[in-house]
C-alpha cells in the first residue's frame, strides 16, 4: 500500500515521525459527528455499533487548540459522520455468505489437521533421528499451528459480530464451537467486545488496550505526576521484559482480571460492581455470571461460555491421560500459546500507536473513537492465514457486520471519506509489524493532554514517554499545600 504524509499536518522531530496514511491529499471538509454513542444495552450488539442514526451534525467552530501526538505532528479531530462513511461503501460489501463462511471453517481445519497428520506421521525417531532436529521442527510445527489457530480466532470473531452470515443461530453456534476449542469463553467475549466496539478509544468505557493515564503511570512506580518529566530513560531490558509478560500471559490475565480494560465498574446500572476493581479474585472477569462486566439477563450465556470451557478441557483431560500430557503440550498447548501471543500483539497494535489519540468521556465520540485505531500489514500471513484482520481494522471499527472478505474493497472506499484521519503503518510488512511491537511500548507508556491544547482538546490525549522519544511531558508545577498538582500556566 502506498504511503503518504497527509497534508495539513505539521512535521516535528523528523528522526520520529512515521507515515501517516491517506488515499487523498485533499482536505476533506465534512460536517463534524455527533458527540454521541451507540446506546448501550445488556447485550451489545456489533452490528448495533454503526447505526447511520448516530451522525447528527455539529458546526465545526470550536478552537482545540495545538494538539500534537507522539511523533510530533499536529493532530486534527476527525469531522465526518459514520453516514458519510457508510455512504461511501459499495452496497455488495455488506453482502454476507454462510457458504463463504463454512468453507473458510473448514479451510482452516483442514490446515490443521492436515499439519497435525504429517508431522505426527512423519517426524518420528525413525525418519529423523536427530534429537535437536526434532525439537525444531516441532517447534516449526507448533509455530504454523499458532498461525491457523489463529485463523480459526478470527472466524469466531466474525461469527460474535454477525458478519459470519445473515443468521444469528448460525454464527453463535460456529462461534461458540470454535472459541470453545481454543478455550475462549465465546458469549462472555463476544457482550464485552461489543462493548469495546461501542467505546473505542474512551478513557473510561473502553473495554480493551485502556491506557494509563500520567497519574496513574506515576502511582505505578512510586513517582508525584509533576515528577515524570524528569525521570530518566526505561532501560530497554525493562520493555523487553514488559513485552515478553504480556505476550505470555495478557491474554488470559485480561479474560481473568479485565487488565487492560476500564475500571469503573461502580457505574454499572445494576448495581454490580459496586466496590470492585480490577485484579484477581475480585469478581470483575470474564467467567463469572455475576461480573459488573455484565447484565443480569446474561448470566444464561455467560454460563453456557463456561460450559464450551469445560466440555473442551475435558476434552483435553482425556487426551492427555490417553496420549501423554507431554505430547499434549507440544501438540496443542505451545500451539495455544501461539495464538494467545498473535492475539495480543494485533490488538495491542490495532490500539497502540504513536500517532493515535485516546479520548476522554467528555471530548468522545463514536466517530472520533473509531478513527483511534490504525491499520497495518503483515504480508500473506496476515491476508491469508489471517483472514485479514491487520489491515482492514480502521473498517472493523466503524462497521463490524462487513465480512473480511470484502473488507479490503471496503476499507478503499473509506480512506476517500476519511482523508487526513486514516491511519495506516505498512512500511517493511510483517518486519514492520514487529517493528511496531518495540516501537510502541518504547514510546507509548501513558497518556496526557497537548501542552497547547484548548477548550473540548484538553481531553484528547496523547502517549507521553520518559524515554525522550517524540514531545517531552508536559512540566507539571510540585504541589502546594491544599492545592491539586495541574499543568503550569
Amino acid at each position: 500500500m502506498a504511503s503518504s504524509v497527509a497534508s495539513g499536518v505539521s512535521r516535528q522531530n523528523p528522526a520520529l515521525r512515521r507515515t501517516v496514511t491517506s488515499t487523498t491529499d485533499t482536505d476533506i471538509s465534512s460536517p463534524s459527528t455527533a458527540m454521541g454513542s451507540p446506546i448501550d444495552s445488556p447485550r451489545p450488539s456489533a452490528s448495533s455499533t454503526s447505526l447511520s442514526s448516530m451522525s447528527s451534525i455539529e458546526p465545526n467552530n470550536a478552537s482545540h487548540g495545538k494538539l500534537v501526538d507522539t511523533y510530533g505532528n499536529e493532530f486534527e479531530i476527525p469531522d465526518y459522520t459514520i453516514k458519510d462513511i457508510r455512504d461511501a461503501i459499495p452496497k455488495h460489501c455488506f453482502e454476507r455468505s454462510a457458504v463463504k463462511g463454512l468453507c473458510y471453517v473448514f479451510r482452516d481445519i483442514a490446515q490443521l489437521a492436515t499439519t497435525f497428520y504429517l508431522f505426527h506421521t512423519y517426524l518420528t525417531p525413525e525418519n529423523v533421528p536427530s534429537t535437536p532436529a526434532r525439537a525444531v521442527l516441532w517447534g516449526l510445527y507448533s509455530f504454523i499451528q499458532g498461525l491457523s489457530g489463529t485463523g480459526v480466532w478470527v472466524l469466531a470473531h466474525e461469527c460474535g459480530h454477525q458478519s459470519f452470515s445473515t443468521s444469528k443461530v448460525l454464527n453463535d453456534t460456529v462461534g461458540w464451537i470454535l472459541h470453545s476449542s481454543l478455550l475462549v469463553p465465546y458469549f462472555s467475549w463476544k457482550i464485552s467486545h461489543g462493548k469495546h466496539h461501542k467505546a473505542t478509544g474512551n478513557m473510561e468505557r473502553d473495554m480493551v488496550f485502556v491506557p494509563k493515564t500520567r497519574e496513574e503511570r506515576a502511582s505505578r512506580i512510586g513517582k508525584l505526576v509533576h515528577e515524570l518529566s524528569e525521570i530518566g530513560e526505561e532501560t530497554p531490558i525493562v520493555t523487553f521484559l514488559h513485552l515478553v509478560g504480556q505476550q505470555l500471559i495478557g491474554w488470559p490475565n485480561y479474560l481473568l482480571t479485565n487488565v487492560t480494560g476500564h475500571n469503573f465498574h461502580e457505574r454499572q446500572s445494576e448495581g454490580r460492581g459496586k466496590g470492585k476493581k480490577n485484579g484477581w479474585f475480585t469478581g470483575v472477569n470474564h467467567f463469572n455470571p455475576s461480573s459488573p462486566l455484565y447484565e443480569a439477563k446474561d448470566a444464561k450465556l455467560i454460563a453456557l461460555s463456561d460450559l464450551g470451557l469445560a466440555i473442551t478441557i475435558t476434552a483435553l483431560v482425556i487426551l492427555g491421560n490417553k496420549f501423554g500430557w507431554g505430547n499434549l503440550f507440544v501438540w496443542y498447548f505451545i500451539p495455544y500459546f501461539w495464538v494467545n501471543h498473535w492475539l495480543v500483539a494485533i490488538t495491542f497494535l490495532q490500539h497502540t500507536d504513536p500517532s493515535l489519540p485516546h479520548y476522554q468521556p467528555s471530548s468522545w465520540n463514536y466517530v472520533r473513537g473509531a478513527a483511534a485505531t490504525i491499520d497495518r500489514e503483515f504480508g500473506f500471513i496476515g491476508r491469508q492465514m489471517l483472514h485479514g484482520i491487520i489491515e482492514t481494522h480502521v473498517l472493523h471499527h466503524y462497521i463490524s457486520t462487513i465480512p473480511f472478505y470484502n473488507a479490503d474493497e471496503a476499507s478503499d472506499a473509506i480512506r476517500k471519506v476519511m482523508g487526513r484521519h486514516y491511519r495506516s503503518d505498512t512500511k517493511d510488512g510483517s518486519i514492520g509489524f514487529i517493528k511496531a511491537m518495540w516501537r510502541s511500548a518504547r514510546m507509548c507508556q501513558w497518556v496526557e493532554p497537548s501542552e497547547g491544547a484548548k477548550g473540548e482538546g484538553k481531553g484528547v490525549l496523547f502517549f507521553r514517554n520518559t524515554n525522550g522519544l517524540g514531545p517531552k511531558p508536559m512540566k507539571m508545577s510540585p504541589p502546594t499545600k491544599g492545592m491539586k498538582i495541574g499543568a503550569e500556566e
